[in-house]
């Protein structure tokens, strides 16, 4: 695979597939800019080499129809406040309209096309539409990790139909801080893996069993290694139908040598309201009418400990429910734990990102991921399928 610094773009024109699959109000007003912002490096890069930019996105679910509320016109204005640079808006991603918008570029110039989504095409890793899609440029750069993990007509089929394709430099830093994590890290390596389900991050669990020193399992998924374990968990969330595997895994964990850590207390209530009443008991004393929806202070003290001497950390999933005041403190000190350790930080997933910047350090970790599904199958040891067409 190559990278866009490794090819020649020079006056080229060039397809960027972005992800610009950002959040709206109901008037259709931008919310959040992140995802515009990760884009800038590499669409400046092209401009900057006298390429014309062609940039391509979704946006949301259309299912293939041309729906307005799923229009990505409001992006346009966004993101040439942020290039400081005319954006023009075109209303369609194929066909005469684009193609007679890319032949009136001049060098240097920005467009950025209607979603892709609108067609059946793109969802479907259709040839034809990739074709299509093709026509409007010499070069194909992928920059959009967070859908690198589904095979769409813009991230895999065009990749057989343009010449020079490459990753752009979000993609590029997505992967190489993976490789750093997950494929020779500093040792030891921890892992924290959060999160409700069990079943969400069973793969998860299997492959990074293989790979880390410490693995710290917390958040809702926990109570099903604790129940696993012959403990009452109340009401807590708990999957028994996975208490077999859960077993597995620890004992899996176990030959390997690989340290396995579960809450040992926890905050619990009876509802999951701000204002809700709470204790904090060991895992061992759990009421059967109450629920376990955060680490306690014992815990956080093992936890922080655990990644105080790490070299590498790699987490996907909060450890509580950090969104109600009352059951954040776990997630938001292990954060502080992290950020102490100084150690080579890559964290996944949306929830997880949410926490991190809600405790203002996101700054000061190594590597926050764009994709939380791309990210998880990563965990998981899969090859992403558009990673993979870039090859």
């Amino acid at each position: 695979m190559k990278y866009l610094d490794q090819i020649d773009v020079s006056g080229k024109k060039v397809l960027v597939r972005v992800d610009f699959n950002v959040p709206m109000d109901k008037s259709g007003n931008v919310t959040d800019d992140t995802r515009v912002k990760a884009s800038l490096a590499t669409i400046n890069y092209i401009r900057e080499k006298g390429a014309r930019v062609i940039v391509t996105s979704h946006l949301g679910r259309p299912k293939g129809k041309r729906v307005e509320e799923f229009s990505l016109k409001p992006v346009a204005p966004i993101l040439a406040s942020l290039l400081k640079k005319d954006v023009l808006f075109v209303d369609d991603c194929i066909g005469e309209k684009a193609l007679q918008a890319v032949a009136n570029m001049k060098a240097g110039d920005v467009i950025l096309l209607e979603n892709l989504r609108y067609y059946p095409g793109e969802d479907k890793n259709d040839d034809a539409f990739a074709q299509e899609l093709a026509k409007l440029c010499d070069v194909y750069i992928n920059d959009a990790f967070a859908v690198s993990h589904r095979a769409a007509a813009s991230n895999t089929a065009i990749t057989k139909f343009v010449p020079v394709c490459a990753a752009g430099f979000l993609l590029k830093n997505e992967i190489e801080y993976f490789n750093k994590a997950m494929g020779n890290p500093a040792r030891p390596l921890v892992a924290i893996i959060g999160g409700a389900k069990v079943s969400d991050k069973i793969k998860v669990l299997e492959n990074v069993i293989d790979k880390v020193d410490r693995l710290i399992v917390g958040g809702g998924m926990a109570f099903t290694f604790l129940k696993a374990q012959g403990l009452n968990v109340g009401k807590s969330l708990c999957e028994t139908e996975m208490l077999d595997l859960a077993r597995k895994i620890m004992e899996k964990a176990k030959q390997k040598n690989v340290q396995f850590l579960l809450p040992v207390d926890v905050v619990i209530a009876k509802a999951t309201v701000a204002d809700a009443e709470t204790k904090v008991v060991a895992v061992k004393d759990i009421p059967d009418e109450w629920m376990g929806l955060d680490i306690g202070p014992a815990t956080i003290a093992a936890f922080s400990d655990a990644v105080k001497t790490a070299k590498t950390i790699v987490w996907n999933g909060p450890l509580g429910m950090f969104e109600l005041a009352p059951f954040s403190s776990g997630t938001f000190k292990l954060v502080d734990a992290v950020v102490a350790s100084g150690a080579l930080t890559i964290v996944g997933g949306g929830d997880t990102d949410t926490a991190i910047h809600k405790t203002g350090k996101s700054d000061k970790i190594s590597y926050i991921s764009t994709g939380g599904g791309a990210f998880l199958e990563l965990l998981e040891g899969k090859t992403l399928p558009a990673v993979a067409a870039l090859g």
